[in-house]
């Protein structure tokens, strides 16, 4: 699979995932062949940088229907979310706010299981409204987990996808790049003191809202210079925005830019426990599909490995096999294995994984097999 942009389209070449538009409707199916070159301007005129591309001889990646109506939603959503952010920083008020919320919380704040957190590649011009909704769904899955009351929960996914409003007013160049200058901060930081200003007004009605996301933005702001700071009197919105913005922030997937497994993320975030409140992170955790059977991971030995059994007490010591010498490590019995332990997740082009499941289950070994479309 290729990430090839939409100015490098050619005829003939094979999409490796669906295309929606605006409201939610199929225009291109997986596997649809780019036949002309009208094919190509029409979907250049979509607005997106590239696609995902495949290559010759390669057949079509597994999807679930999970997957499939993930990424329907975030179409859909992202551009109600971009029109919204727009119109609140125009006119200092919001039209379809509480309803694009109330959409998040209804599609991933009621959730019975975990879901499988697919990031979608982001430009300098979308990051911010795709980080948004993505925070925001996180968010939702969260405070779902921690069995929060609906109102808090509606705070919590309210402040996520206004979080970043002041740095719409950047050029676009500042709204994506993890910032190293002072110089950077610092125009940044005002932008974003703006943006509360902004918030403020067009939510006066809601003062904590402003509250929660300048708690979260000056914990991450500490953080990313070295400072513990953590505000033992934070909100609770505030602490599920901290962990949610991060792991997002951290997992997205640039043009410029690779981005950290998920596994590392999460390792950061529990050895820090005093800046990531550790319920919350237990909750993100709960919540979505991470070492999970298929997913191929690197241990500190060097080694590499298949995972082929969750662990539900545990997760970063799941049941794996090797691929040095075809060995079973159950790395929960940590008599045997105690010294040994994942560090990371060997990755494809768009962060799925398929094995095999009747060759597992010709072992010996019950894993769940996903039904993919």
């Amino acid at each position: 699979m290729l990430f090839i942009k939409s100015e490098e389209l050619k005829p003939g070449m094979r999409l490796a995932k669906p295309i929606y538009n605006k409201k939610g409707v199929l225009l291109y199916d997986r596997a649809a062949v780019l036949r002309d070159e009208k094919s190509i301007e029409n979907i250049k005129s979509f607005g997106l940088i590239g696609l995902f591309i495949l290559e010759p001889a390669e057949p079509v990646p597994p999807m679930t229907q999970d997957d499939l109506d993930f990424e329907q939603f975030q179409t859909v959503v992202y551009n109600e979310i971009m029109e919204e952010l727009q119109k609140i920083i125009d006119k200092r008020k919001q039209d379809k706010f509480p309803f694009i919320c109330a959409k998040i919380i209804k599609k991933y704040g009621n959730l019975r299981k975990k879901i499988t957190f697919q990031q979608s590649l982001r430009s300098t011009e979308d990051y911010i409204y795709k980080h948004s909704l993505n925070v925001a769904i996180l968010s939702a899955m969260i405070t779902h987990t921690m069995n929060v009351p609906l109102s808090d929960q509606n705070e919590v996914v309210m402040a996520s996808v206004i979080h970043d409003i002041g740095k719409l007013t950047l050029p676009p160049e500042y709204q994506s790049r993890k910032l190293k200058q002072s110089y950077d901060r610092a125009l940044v930081d005002e932008h974003e003191q703006e943006g509360y200003k902004i918030i403020e007004y067009a939510f006066a009605s809601l003062p904590n809202l402003r509250r929660v996301c300048n708690q979260a933005r000056k914990i991450l702001l500490d953080f990313d210079e070295g400072i513990i700071s953590q505000n033992r009197k934070m909100f609770m919105a505030a602490r599920v925005l901290t962990v949610a913005g991060y792991y997002d922030r951290e997992t997205a997937v640039r043009l410029d830019e690779s981005p950290v497994s998920e596994i590392v993320v999460i390792k950061t975030m529990m050895e820090h426990s005093e800046v990531f409140d550790p319920k919350v992170v237990k909750a993100l955790i709960d919540s979505l599909n991470i070492l999970v059977p298929g997913i191929s991971v690197v241990l500190n030995n060097g080694e590499k490995a298949l995972v082929l059994r969750i662990n539900e007490y545990d997760f970063l010591r799941p049941t794996v096999l090797s691929f040095t010498d075809n060995s079973i490590i159950d790395l929960s019995n940590r008599r045997t294995y105690g010294k040994l332990e994942i560090v990371d997740i060997m990755k494809t082009m768009d962060n799925r994984y398929v094995m095999d499941v009747s060759r597992v289950k010709a072992m010996g070994i019950n894993v769940e097999e996903p039904e993919y479309i």
